[in-house]
């Protein structure tokens, strides 16, 4: 089990980044564009250093949905390595079998 501190933590930064992801994605697309006067270019690139660190999509750390593990996550089911077999042995995830040869 994870500490509730980080948990709750990386639900805050999803909130964040949730919040800045439009103008962030504004900002990436102006930066990027060809045409983009340099002088405008500078102001987007400094206006996109302004913005929180935690704003960035890159902060996020994936979790297990139960209990929070940061490592070893299936992204497909949402679920650390160690509860994703757990829950498959116990029958809990539908179209999960044991495989054997």
């Amino acid at each position: 089990m994870a500490k509730k501190s980080k948990i709750a933590r990386n639900e805050q930064r999803a909130l964040v980044v949730a919040r800045y992801a439009e103008r962030r994605a504004e900002l990436k697309r102006v930066i990027s564009h060809p045409g983009t006067p340099a002088d405008v270019r500078d102001a987007a690139v400094r206006e996109l250093a302004r913005q929180p660190r935690d704003a960035s999509r890159t902060r996020l750390r994936n979790r297990d949905a139960v209990d929070g593990r940061p490592r070893g996550h299936l992204r497909k089911f949402g679920l650390s390595r160690i509860r994703f077999r757990e829950m498959a042995h116990r029958g809990e995830l539908p179209g999960i079998t044991k495989s054997s040869w």
